[in-house]
């Protein structure tokens, strides 16, 4: 039996339920391209640049179960996608990357794009393969998937010489995909013994990350057992409901809102599922964990690495969480635990650090409070909420409460900016149905900004709102505090209606507080027709979040007395003395 190995990757793409590749065609892709075009199930996405590709397949992943899939040229496409697809690896989504590779049988060098693609991509990817046969086309791509989405979810980077893609070769028959591999067996005996060390706990604490988004109903079923805080990471924010009266926020530490802070203050023991105790969860480091940590996760190595654990459990979320909450019923009943006066406490935190953020309505800026409250009011618990690496981003992890699982997506351990325009977009190809708003800085929306023209070509109504302040808002407020200077944080004065109209994307302003409401509703109005839409949001950054000022408290305190001295004086001796 003889296929092309162009035909054999898309059936075996097909296979494993992939819904879309993004990507550009080359000379070294052009079959595997006239092989989708022949596909009833796989649409080709083109894309303005494989960066863009690479974050679409990202919002695919984060927000559906089909794996985010590339389809690039080698080298170039390569190293032009490589910020999402470290993403990915650092922050555990699931990415398959089909990439052409220079010929083989040739014998020659110096071709188009030839270079190691394994040592390129080593850093970055879970696993790297290159065909060398017909006959290990499905078994190579079935055993990619399978790396991808096992274990810590992961990219996988998949090389299929030019001539495989193009010529008949022999292989043994058409497989279908079954799945071959499991999740770890759980120790029940560890099941137990964190059950009977949180039963047992005065004031016991949770904190889920993103590796728990699948098992927010087990999630809750122990926070009602236990009647115990919840606090997430960032990506975490999809993993519990903001509504449930005992979710405190982002964070617990000196990052946190005072909820948080407050909560977790005398936590003497903590269950946490999915996280890795990061630097951007933790704020810094900056947190401090009880004795009595039980941490469960599916990649051990994260065990131990910042905070010692008192019991450590590999295994997947939902599966090691519902025997956890089998566990605590029969130690303590079924019946939720009255927890009044820590959810009376929680709701007022909530609604006074909320209210800071909305003492007075502003008529030359817009107030990220005035504007996450008719943001909510606008949305609804199906919306799916993309946000970019930058100041706004702590402002949404703080003020837009999210209440459904993975309905939330930020980049976050690569942290790169750039990531929301074109992961929103894959987020709306996977659900049409659903609001998909993307939440922007405008030096983000100006790395990839231009990958709106996708979404106007293939009919993607996402709304963008870009918090245009004219700086790198973060980095620029970390400069000012203890520098009072802002070095190469200046954003050039960009026209973003220019970027809008030149991208078929309707554009509106946002001046201040009078026009949130009225700028919100036209938005959504207008992308019912399916199409972009970009809001011009003059946003005020004048207020810091908890983030930016646990985080400055966090790391001054560590510094020696002597550097301490000398960074306090330089800041008081600049901000006194010098001129604006």
């Amino acid at each position: 039996m003889k296929k092309t190995g162009a035909s054999l990757a898309v059936y075996a793409l097909e296979q494993i339920g992939v819904k879309y590749t993004f990507g550009i065609p080359g000379v070294h892709n052009i079959e595997l391209y006239d092989e989708l075009n022949n596909s009833d199930q796989i649409e080709p996405v083109l894309v303005t640049h494989e960066g863009g590709a690479s974050f679409m397949a990202l919002g695919v992943s984060c927000t559906s179960d089909s794996i985010g899939t590339l389809m690039i040229v080698p080298a170039a496409g390569t190293t032009n996608a490589m910020s999402g697809i470290g993403e990915a690896y650092l922050d555990g989504i699931p990415m398959l990357i089909i990439s052409g590779g220079t010929r083989q049988d040739t014998g020659r060098h110096y071709q188009l794009h030839q270079l190691s693609q394994e040592n390129l991509v080593n850093e970055i990817t879970k696993a790297y393969f290159k065909i060398e046969s017909h006959n290990d086309v499905l078994s190579t791509i079935y055993k990619a998937y399978e790396i991808a989405i096992s274990g810590e979810p992961g990219p996988v980077f998949i090389e299929i010489p030019t001539e495989i893609q193009m010529f008949k070769g022999d292989f043994n028959e058409l497989v279908p995909y079954n799945k071959s591999f499991q999740n770890p067996t759980i120790d029940q005996h560890k099941i137990e013994a964190m059950a009977l060390l949180l039963q047992q706990a005065k004031n016991p604490g949770i904190y889920v990350g993103w590796g728990a988004s699948k098992a927010t109903e087990y999630i809750q079923r122990i926070v009602d057992i236990l009647g115990a805080p919840v606090a997430t990471t960032l990506q975490g924010k999809a993993s519990f409901p903001a509504s449930h009266p005992l979710h405190t926020g982002f964070g617990f530490g000196p990052n946190a809102v005072p909820a948080g802070q407050k909560s977790f203050k005398n936590c003497d023991a903590m269950l946490a599922v999915g996280v890795r105790f990061s630097e951007i969860g933790t704020g810094s480091f900056g947190v401090t964990v009880p004795e009595n940590l039980v941490h469960i996760d599916i990649n051990p190595d994260v065990f131990d690495r910042n905070y010692p654990t008192k019991i450590n459990l590999e295994a997947d979320a939902s599966e090691a969480l519902e025997l956890l909450a089998d566990e605590l019923e029969k130690l303590m009943g079924s019946k939720p635990k009255n927890n009044s006066i820590l959810v009376a406490s929680i709701k007022k935190e909530k609604e006074k650090y909320f209210n800071q953020w909305k003492e007075k309505p502003l008529k030359d800026k817009v107030s990220p409070g005035y504007f996450f409250e008719s943001l909510s009011k606008h949305t609804d618990d199906d919306t799916r909420f993309v946000v970019d690496d930058g100041k706004h981003t702590y402002l949404a992890a703080e003020l837009l409460p999210v209440n459904s699982a993975r309905h939330f997506v930020s980049p976050t351990d690569f942290n790169c900016m750039g990531f929301c325009v074109p992961a929103a977009i894959g987020a709306k190809f996977m659900n049409p149905k659903s609001k998909v708003v993307g939440i922007v800085g405008d030096g983000g929306f100006l790395m990839t900004g231009m990958e709106t023209l996708t979404a106007s070509t293939y009919k993607k109504g996402v709304v963008y709102f870009v918090f245009n302040d004219g700086e790198l808002g973060q980095i620029s407020q970390f400069q000012k505090i203890p520098l009072k200077r802002k070095v190469a944080t200046i954003v050039g004065d960009v026209k973003i209606k220019g970027i809008a109209d030149a991208c078929n994307a309707v554009y509106f302003r946002m001046e201040n507080d009078d026009e949130i409401d009225k700028v919100i509703q036209l938005a959504f109005e207008k992308v019912e027709n399916n199409i972009p839409v970009i809001v011009d949001v003059n946003i005020d950054y004048s207020k810091k979040t908890m983030m930016t000022k646990g985080v400055v408290k966090v790391n001054l305190a560590r510094f020696s007395f002597k550097e301490k001295a000398r960074f306090i004086g330089r800041a008081l001796k600049r901000h006194l003395l010098e001129k604006e």
